[in-house]
């Protein structure tokens, strides 16, 4: 009997040189999917990037995500999707809330809405997407995205966005469409708040520091406050966190997602590594979205004895 006390989903990767050092084609990032369902994962996600321009590299190029989003649905049975995160600032925010609509149905509700404001401003020039204000207009496309996502219908007129009576039809899928998610770490009380305000679920990207359990009780706290800013029980808040894990029993060539090169990935036995899984669940996150390293099918695959010990209790 299974005694899992969270969801573990798998991060899919869709830009260039993040499968384990390599790039992945459009047909390997399904056939990733599909071994994190058959591994046992709850579910499966994938980021929204065009270009990466980080200092001293090569730019790196990504699948583009609601296109990749909709193959998952029809390339999967039983694990959640979920955008990790869909930059507001690429697509118009009605736009982006009728794909999210659209996947929702073509999932048969196994969508999840992730929404972050886009945080790397080379990509933003070099694809001619405004970036100033990303607070601001974060704040707008929410409105939008989250009156038409739950109730299929807003006119909204603000400073960055209009939209006139505008309705979602057809609409299928939950009635309240698929639950939102924002991206906040923890740094930003603006961030934060509009989490607090609109989300069904927070989530941390902890990858580029540590991956362990310790890491959530000062995150807790400050998105516990924001709530509590803006009126809100904390408990009516999901929480969820990215992190990365050494795989047991398999060698990655690529570890750490950071930039930098940092980032303190959990790692252990399997039986260890499905403690510490174990420990997020009592820091009370609901969700984990996690990078194996190796980040490559062999790696997801590799996974599932983690799994099975989660799923076998201590």
């Amino acid at each position: 009997m299974s005694t899992r006390p969270l969801n573990v989903g798998c991060f899919i990767p869709i830009v260039q040189s993040e499968m384990d050092g390599g790039s992945a084609t459009a047909r390997q990032v399904i056939e990733m999917a599909q071994a994190a369902e058959g591994a046992g994962f709850d579910s499966v996600w994938i980021p929204d990037h065009l270009t990466i321009f980080d200092p001293g590299q090569e730019p790196k190029g990504a699948w583009e995500m609601g296109t990749m989003l909709g193959a998952l649905t029809m390339a999967t049975e039983r694990v959640e999707i979920g955008a990790l995160v869909a930059a507001t600032s690429f697509r118009p925010p009605a736009l982006l809330a009728k794909m999210a609509v659209t996947i929702d149905a073509l999932s048969g509700g196994r969508f999840i809405l992730g929404l972050g404001a886009g945080r790397h401003e080379p990509e933003h020039v070099a694809f001619g997407i405004p970036y100033h204000q990303q607070i601001a207009r974060f704040s707008e496309a929410l409105e939008i995205i989250t009156s038409l996502v739950r109730t299929g219908y807003c006119d909204f007129a603000g400073e960055f966005y209009t939209v006139k009576e505008c309705e979602i039809r057809p609409r299928e899928g939950r009635p309240g469409g698929p639950p939102i998610l924002i991206g906040a770490l923890g740094t930003g009380p603006k961030m934060l708040d509009l989490t607090a305000r609109y989300a069904d679920i927070w989530n941390g990207w902890l990858t580029w520091g540590s991956s362990w359990p310790e890491a959530i009780p000062p995150l807790r706290t400050v998105v516990d406050a924001a709530c509590v800013r803006v009126g809100r029980d904390p408990e009516t808040l999901g929480r969820s966190v990215a992190i990365l894990v050494k795989v047991p029993g398999v060698t990655a060539k690529q570890v750490s997602t950071a930039p930098d090169g940092g980032g303190s990935p959990l790692e252990g036995t399997p039986m260890e590594i499905a403690r510490a899984l174990r420990g997020f669940a009592n820091e009370g996150i609901s969700h984990l979205q996690v990078i194996c390293a190796p980040n490559s099918a062999a790696g997801i695959a590799a996974f599932k004895p983690v799994l099975d010990a989660l799923d076998a209790g201590d």
